[in-house]
């Protein structure tokens, strides 16, 4: 809730006042509902799951999307035995999304809850994520969309993932424009799904949604973490998609999303076979979200190199706060590195200021009002890659304010996918101008609105 909203609001004003005094939540809650937007929530029985949750209330907080998550998938087992597969399709998706906030919120629980075994991983937090997957591989075998898992080629292992076909079921195959899509650092696939993946397939694309590094069963079940060169992840996924019948290898596209927002420009500035990409938001240095909350005189620490006072002063900094002592533990483990000055020089490598000039690929660029975690890179971005992006603002006033637009998915799709229906019509090739709809450096409308930027949530996608 921002500070500067009143204690006491109507509950009619909760967009502007906040559904929690906690912004973790009340950003987790507002992404839940804005996906009922494509079915992957239910407003109802969200808003009455926490009905009874009160702010601090980690214990209940995690047992109300775990009881959600498990009701729904209860519902959804049932639909599919009595052969109504439109009713479990729609309540796996829904599970898949409740038991995903369950995942994050078990760095909410005591510590002997969490039960944590071995350096960044939790039998916890792995049991949940297991209970998430299985509701979104119900989802899969269950949709109506033609999709199959796959194993994508990655150094010497595979990235798991799943490819939905943009042909009507029982058509032939043709090959088609694809979008490959990009998480963020905690993002579920069910939340990737709605974020982009329907509004793709409703549009005639494939569509591909994979685990990177880092990221969900490549983190909480083989322990493989982050790497900033996401080129290294970008290619091998664009070599797996050229090689199908089924994909016009001309009329490839990216999204990401959140810390995807890095990901994928800087994939970008070495991979050139994407015909075009989609940022929400821009993510120019993702340490710029870390380094705000340091105290100057850790910084100074950390930019001496002086390690040993570094995670000496860390260690007594977060142990008088129960809060940061959480989000520290959730923000850090998917870098997986020890200690916290180690953990900060990693982030400090997530930088795109010495490649971007290199991308040629055109780029459209969401910008919210009240960006939480990156404020204003959304246009540092488009500085850097002049005359190939477009950069899209979203407002306050028509409900699309904060990271990621969370409660205006509908609002985004239209003008990201009409976009991106542009660059890649039969027509259009890679490269050619971008559509003058907006360059960077202007401004859909010239006021700007201060939001929520005095309370900034920890986590991103």
């Amino acid at each position: 809730m921002a500070k500067s909203a009143p204690y006491f609001a109507h509950p009619h004003q909760a967009y502007t006042a906040g559904f929690y005094r906690d912004a973790d939540w009340d950003f987790e809650l507002r992404n839940v509902l804005g996906r009922a937007c494509h079915g992957a929530s239910d407003v109802g029985e969200t808003l009455q799951a926490i009905n009874a949750v009160d702010e601090g209330d980690h214990e209940g907080w995690f047992a109300a999307w775990m009881g959600l998550g498990a009701r729904s998938k209860s519902l959804a087992d049932s639909c599919a035995a009595e052969g109504h597969r439109i009713s479990a399709t729609a309540a796996y998706l829904r599970a898949a999304t409740y038991f995903a906030v369950a995942v994050n919120a078990v760095d909410g629980l005591a510590p002997d809850r969490r039960r944590r075994s071995a350096p960044n991983r939790d039998n916890t937090q792995a049991s949940v994520f297991r209970k998430h997957r299985a509701a979104w591989d119900g989802f899969v075998e269950t949709t109506a969309v033609p999709v199959e898992s796959v194993r994508i080629p990655y150094e010497d292992t595979t990235l798991p993932g799943y490819f939905f076909s943009g042909a009507a079921a029982g058509a032939p195959r043709a090959a088609l424009p694809t979008l490959i899509l990009v998480n963020g650092s905690d993002g579920a696939l069910s939340g990737l799904w709605a974020d982009a993946g329907v509004g793709a397939i409703e549009r005639g694309y494939n569509v591909l949604v994979f685990d990177g590094p880092g990221q969900q069963s490549l983190l909480f079940e083989r322990g493989i973490p982050f790497r900033p060169d996401w080129e290294a992840v970008v290619t091998p996924v664009i070599d797996f998609v050229v090689g199908r019948a089924d994909v016009d290898a001309g009329r490839i596209a990216l999204y990401g999303i959140s810390q995807g927002g890095y990901w994928v420009p800087r994939a970008l500035a070495f991979e050139h076979r994407v015909a075009a990409a989609i940022v929400d938001p821009g993510v120019v240095d993702v340490s710029a979200s870390w380094i705000a909350r340091i105290p100057p005189s850790l910084l100074k620490l950390l930019h001496k190199g002086n390690e040993k006072a570094f995670n000496r002063d860390m260690k007594m900094g977060l142990a008088v706060s129960a809060g940061a002592a959480r989000t520290w533990a959730f923000r850090a483990r998917p870098y997986g590195k020890d200690g916290y000055f180690n953990t900060v020089k990693e982030v400090l490598k997530y930088n795109l200021s010495d490649v971007a000039s290199s991308i040629t690929t055109p780029i459209f660029i969401t910008n919210p009002d009240g960006e939480q975690f990156w404020p204003g890179q959304s246009h540092t971005l488009a500085e850097l890659v002049p005359g190939r992006a477009v950069v899209s603002d979203f407002t306050s006033e028509e409900g699309a304010s904060l990271h990621c637009q969370p409660l205006a998915r509908a609002i985004t799709d239209q003008r990201m996918f009409d976009w991106l229906d542009n660059i890649l019509a039969p027509s259009a090739s890679a490269g050619d101008a971008v559509p003058e709809e907006r360059t960077a450096g202007t401004h859909l409308a010239d006021q700007r609105v201060e939001g929520r930027v005095d309370a900034i949530p920890q986590r991103a996608h």
